[in-house]
């Protein structure tokens, strides 16, 4: 976004990262102020927002960016992982979306919303019932904005990007590569190919979001990551029937065992899934 000619407010709960980052910016030539803090609540969004108009005049996009993750299975799962998971990347991604879009509406211009789902949302993802839940959420929420802000020239759309990131290095046998990334180590362009990559190949696309010449793209799922860009589709219905009357148990369970048996969804653990069943 800096190198796009944005001036960029850094948001992260490490001062050291977000000063470091911001710094990285200006250094090169770019203009950036560290924010430090924990999104979640509507006051640290509401500061965020009035810091991007205090140094920069106005704000003109939010990305949603910040989560954490907790790599447990459901049985596994405390309240306080879920709250943890779920407030950062659910309830920041609502406050400071409110935020932004309460902004937005006030200078009258449009605006760019920015937020960022998730695979685990989209499908599944073992041990991460927190995370899929939220992820799932936002992009749902993303259709949401994208309706209701359309009126004020708002567009709204979620990346689902797959990037080796500081987040995923907990996840199994994927923190190794992700300390080769971090360590200045290319992604192999065989992982490149299968659609993961680092976080630099993501940016093209929140660059392009961020841009007048998207005004036409809302309401999307936008996957990114290594050499891959995809569109998600809107959940459907795969087909349906009618029963005259409405229907009982024994008619549903003929219907399932035969018009449906071929048209059910695929979902079927992978063997990665199942070994980490051990482990659960």
């Amino acid at each position: 976004m800096a190198a796009a000619g944005a001036a960029v407010v850094v948001n992260d709960l490490d001062a050291d990262v977000a000063t470091e980052t911001a710094d990285l910016i200006t250094d090169a030539g770019g203009t950036a102020v560290a924010h430090v803090g924990a999104v979640g609540g509507s006051e640290f969004a509401d500061a965020l927002v009035r810091r991007a108009v205090d140094e920069f005049g106005r704000l003109d996009v939010m990305v949603t960016n910040a989560g954490a993750l907790r790599d447990r299975t459901l049985r596994n799962t405390t309240d306080d992982d879920f709250d943890l998971v779920v407030d950062s990347h659910l309830r920041g991604t609502f406050t400071c979306g409110r935020a932004a879009a309460a902004r937005f509406r006030e200078q009258g211009e449009g605006g760019r919303l920015i937020l960022v789902g998730s695979p685990a949302g989209q499908r599944a993802s073992f041990g991460q019932t927190a995370y899929s839940a939220s992820k799932g959420a936002i992009v749902a929420m993303t259709r949401t904005w994208a309706l209701e802000l359309a009126k004020i020239d708002v567009t709204v759309n979620a990346i689902v990007p797959t990037a080796l990131t500081r987040m995923v290095a907990t996840m199994p046998r994927v923190g190794d590569l992700v300390a080769k990334v971090d360590a200045g180590e290319p992604v192999p362009d065989a992982i490149r190919r299968q659609g993961l990559g680092s976080p630099e190949d993501v940016a093209p696309v929140i660059v392009y979001l961020a841009s007048k010449e998207s005004a036409h793209v809302t309401g999307q799922a936008i996957a990114a990551g290594g050499d891959r860009i995809a569109l998600w589709t809107h959940p459907g219905e795969v087909e349906e029937r009618f029963g005259r009357g409405g229907w009982t148990a024994g008619s549903v369970a003929e219907l399932f065992s035969g018009a449906y048996a071929d048209r059910l969804q695929d979902f079927r653990p992978t063997p990665l899934d199942l070994e980490a069943v051990e482990e659960a």
